[in-house]
């Protein structure tokens, strides 16, 4: 399931479970031999018998690439989503585009204390709390459909910190019609955005910032939480290439900015239909019509 697996994980986002059901239900009726749990290596490939190979190996996290990356405090996105690493009660989350904003409703909803479902989630998400939490009407007498506002729920018992270079609001680069929803949810958790900062290190005492003007902030943070993008992830594209073999890279694999899950299943698509023709570096031409 790749990125769709991470995805599932964030609250709001548990339909993604029904995603992976679909395509784990598709590749069955289909007859594909999929085997998980498994290492692909070059000399396994190599004497496969195939005469062409698709990588769809994705994306790893971009690291951070200051003095204390290496630091305990400091956890890849990654590592946050799949619980590999603990994250403490103070968090600064670096990298304010989809995947921190995720990471912060991951954190905000302390998720990574709840237990993980394999092919369901532990909860589904209730009508009723979303009402709530947004006020909203449902028995249609109140004008405008918006009900009086209850007391402020508290704040998560974590305190969030979301950061980033550039100055603007904070996931600029969001859905236009689904971004102000983030914000306010955050918002609405306590969650501290701050922009305009670059990242000087990390040590025992934090993470410490230069803000505008050259001035400096320290952090006292538990846990850095990278969410600065990501880097393509095929290793063996070059010795398989070398060896002989037709071989192709797609979704993440292909190009890790901005990375999109539909535009890799297009991608993938496309070159399923044309793979007797495809020539592995034509594959950046593979994508819908403009």
């Amino acid at each position: 399931g790749g990125q769709f697996n991470l995805a599932k994980q964030v609250p709001g986002k548990e339909e993604f479970y029904e995603t992976l059901r679909y395509f784990r239900h598709e590749l069955k009726d289909s007859g594909v031999n999929v085997q998980l749990g498994k290492y692909a290596t070059e000399e396994m490939l190599a004497d496969g018998g195939f005469d062409k190979i698709v990588l769809a190996t994705g994306v790893l996290p971009r690291k951070l690439n200051i003095p204390g990356e290496d630091h305990p405090k400091v956890v890849s996105y990654l590592e946050a989503l799949t619980r590999q690493k603990p994250v403490g009660r103070s968090v600064a989350v670096i990298g304010a585009g989809g995947i921190g904003f995720d990471v912060s409703e991951f954190l905000l909803h302390e998720a990574d204390a709840a237990p993980v479902g394999k092919t369901s989630p532990a909860a589904w998400p209730q009508t009723e709390d979303f009402l709530k939490d947004w006020a909203i009407d449902r028995s249609g007498t109140i004008a405008g459909g918006l009900a009086a506002a209850e007391a402020k729920a508290p704040h998560s018992a974590r305190e969030i910190f979301l950061l980033q270079r550039k100055k603007g609001k904070h996931g600029a680069g969001l859905g236009k019609t689904t971004g102000w929803i983030h914000r306010t949810s955050l918002k609405k958790g306590g969650v501290q955005m701050i922009g305009g900062v670059s990242y000087s290190h990390v040590d025992d005492e934090g993470l410490h910032l230069k803000t505008e003007g050259g001035g400096t902030r320290t952090l006292k943070v538990d846990t850095v939480v990278v969410c600065a993008g990501q880097v393509s992830h095929a290793p063996l594209e070059k010795p398989l290439t070398i060896a002989g073999i037709p071989t192709f890279k797609i979704g993440g694999a292909h190009v890790a900015a901005e990375l999109d899950a539909k535009r890799a299943i297009d991608q993938g698509s496309r070159l399923a239909a044309t793979i007797e023709s495809a020539k592995p570096e034509s594959v950046g031409e593979l994508r819908a019509p403009v």
